[in-house]
């Protein structure tokens, strides 16, 4: 019988991982692209860091920042009663840092390529920033915001690296998919490690079906 705790723990991470990068990526991308400071191209470097690090490095840094022994995590014992390392608490920040980018960029690319007239339109209207971004821009770059908001639950869902440095593998806290697939076939276990390749792999492909269905009706109009 398969146990679906796994699955559960991996939706769960990812679905947080996503709302919190959303709202914390949304004001950056839009602020950026809105700008023309010569600090942009340092931030977007920045931003796009975790796509050519391997996961183990931000893994290792996680792990040093996060123990007691260091300032970051001995505070957060002390003052807050957190311990970041082996904990789901751990896991979601792990998981936004190395998730980032794949909510930053096409919510950047997105509102690069709004036409500006439809900005400043906005603007001449008397409507707010806020205004303006929530109800000009976003609804005129949907096919950049599913993509954002897809790829990077899908992205976190698939994550074995990090997650492995900086949870470990709980049962039922910080134990996903991807580390039980890699401990039954550490066991020999090839039966239960097929199944849950097989149900990855199907979820995988429906959420990137269902975002280049949706880009392509979208294009249509």
């Amino acid at each position: 019988m398969v146990d679906f705790t796994p699955f559960f723990v991996s939706f769960k991470l990812a679905f947080i991982t996503t709302i919190v990068l959303f709202f914390v990526m949304l004001p950056l991308a839009w602020k950026l692209s809105q700008s023309e400071s010569k600090f942009k191209p340092f931030i977007e470097s920045i931003c796009a860091l975790p796509l050519v690090l391997p996961p183990t490095v931000i893994g290792f840094y996680l792990l040093f920042a996060f123990s007691k022994t260091s300032y970051i995590g001995g505070f957060l014992d002390k003052y807050l009663g957190l311990e970041l390392v082996f904990s789901f608490e751990g896991l979601i920040l792990a998981s936004c840092l190395y998730s980032l980018p794949f909510m930053f960029q096409p919510l950047l690319s997105g509102f690069e390529s709004l036409n500006k007239n439809i900005i400043e339109a906005s603007y001449l209207c008397g409507k707010s920033k806020t205004t303006t971004l929530f109800k000009v821009a976003l609804p005129n770059i949907k096919p950049s915001l599913l993509t954002a908001l897809v790829v990077t639950f899908a992205h976190t869902v698939g994550e074995f690296g990090i997650v492995l440095m900086v949870g470990g593998s709980i049962e039922g806290e910080t134990k996903v998919a991807s580390i039980a697939i890699y401990e039954f076939a550490e066991i020999m276990d090839f039966k239960s490690a097929h199944i849950y390749s097989f149900l990855m792999l199907v979820i995988s492909f429906l959420v990137l079906f269902s975002v280049y269905l949706f880009n392509q009706k979208n294009a249509k109009f």
